[in-house]
């Protein structure tokens, strides 16, 4: 349950900001809406609040999970993808949409090796961009960090 004010995770747009909680009347049936207002895009979204959980959205991770996600970025990933970019690209989006800050990670870790070894694709490139935008700004949160010193520290990890 999200109160006014706090800061939530939706799968794919990253985090927001409670910022109402609202009633409305739909079909004849009254629903409490959360109206969540994107930090990076000029967006807001209304969740109804018994479906908070099915949709993904969550409180940013702890300090101390912070870590684990550290790890993750820094794991050297032994194995060769011979996917094509496509069925690659909706594996990563699975992924992303999860809301899972640790598989955002491992897409994130996963794009930069392929990238280290071949060109992406425009769509992997914008996927490797929203990865790293999603980590950086849950992270800064969780660490109460800039967010240029976090996205420095992601950049250390790769050796970028």
């Amino acid at each position: 349950m999200f109160k006014i004010g706090d800061k939530a995770v939706y799968p794919a747009h990253g985090v927001g900001i409670i910022e109402d909680i609202k009633c409305k009347v739909i079909s004849g049936n009254k629903r409490t809406f959360y109206v969540l207002r994107i930090l990076e895009k000029e967006m807001t979204i209304m969740i109804p609040t018994d479906n908070a959980e099915s949709v993904g959205l969550r409180g940013i991770i702890d300090k101390k999970e912070v870590p684990k996600v550290f790890r993750i970025l820094s794991e050297r990933n032994g194995k060769v993808d011979c996917q094509t970019w496509n069925r690659r690209y909706r594996e990563y989006m699975e992924k992303i949409k999860s809301g899972s800050v640790f598989e955002v990670a491992e897409v994130l870790r996963d794009l930069v090796h392929l990238k280290n070894d071949k060109a992406l694709s425009f769509g992997e490139r914008q996927m490797l961009d929203l990865a790293q935008n999603l980590l950086v700004k849950e992270l800064s949160i969780a660490k109460n960090m800039a967010e240029d010193k976090v996205r420095l520290r992601l950049l250390s990890i790769f050796n970028i």
